[in-house]
């Protein structure tokens, strides 16, 4: 969430609560105006109807998976949440359906537990690309 609202607002806000939120945003890319959609869904620790995941997942065109570099849980949820979309999206088409992994908080680099190239190799391993990025910052 706190990715989503820096890209909208370009402010930081530090807490959010397991909400999803659906955001509209007009930007100019290359010359053209261009109309995001982003469907904002935080991981859920718990089991989550897959129906739901599902639905997230037939409605997007592509995908941002965000990990905490201060967290290891969220960093080893990601190839099968990977694996997921791609047997949903990829399976339907021949085309790769593009996902980037991105590892925030990289200001708290004192409490980091994923290192860079663990994350670069994982995004490697799954064809997706992959980014380092501080909301805060």
């Amino acid at each position: 969430a706190a990715l989503t609202v820096r890209f909208l607002t370009r402010r930081f806000i530090g807490e959010y609560g397991d909400m999803e939120f659906i955001y509209s945003h007009n930007m100019t890319v290359d010359g053209r105006e261009i109309l995001f959609h982003i469907w904002d869904a935080p991981n859920s620790q718990q089991t989550e109807d897959s129906s739901s995941e599902e639905k997230r997942i037939q409605w997007a065109d592509s995908f941002v998976l965000v990990y905490s570099i201060c967290d290891r849980a969220s960093f080893n949820i990601l190839p099968l949440k990977i694996q997921f979309i791609k047997a949903a999206k990829e399976g339907q088409s021949q085309e790769k359906v593009p996902i980037i992994i991105v590892g925030n908080k990289r200001d708290l680099h004192h409490q980091r537990v994923v290192s860079s190239e663990e994350g670069r190799l994982l995004a490697l391993s799954l064809d997706c690309g992959f980014y380092e990025v501080s909301a805060a910052e």
